[in-house]
Parts: C-alpha cells; structure tokens; sequence
C-alpha cells in the first residue's frame, strides 16, 4: 500500500485543520487585497498614471509655473 490510511488527505491535513487553513487564507487574502486597494487609491490621488497634455513637472519649478498659467 502507498501509506495513506481511509479518510486521510493527500496534504497530511484532517478536514478540520484544512478547513481552518482555509478560513486563514482567505481572510489573509481579503486582507492583502483591501491593503492593495488602499493603496494604489492612494498613489492615484499623488501621481496618476495618466500624465496631463504637458507631463508632470519635473522641478519644484516647473510645479509652481504649472499652477501659475491655470491662475493667471
């Protein structure tokens, strides 16, 4: 015989301790997943990923002109 008993699994796990790994993976998932969202909402609102017509402004500046034209 192979050395797995009835009612065993081939990851060595009864169905209690893979159901408990299960529940853990995927609220860490759920966790990983909300983090990375925050995230990449975060860097959205610092630096689009979409440039405006000009590009960004390379030095403070720069920055400071590129506000100026809207202004004046």
């Amino acid at each position: 015989m192979s050395g797995v008993t009835k009612g065993s699994s081939t990851s060595g796990l009864t169905e209690s301790e893979a159901k408990e790994f299960h529940s853990i993976f995927v609220s860490s998932f759920i966790a990983f997943t909300v983090v990375a969202i925050i995230a990449h909402i975060l860097v959205w609102q610092w630096r689009p990923w979409l440039p405006p017509v000009g590009g960004y402004p390379t030095s403070m500046i720069d920055g400071v002109q590129f506000v100026k034209s809207f202004l004046v």
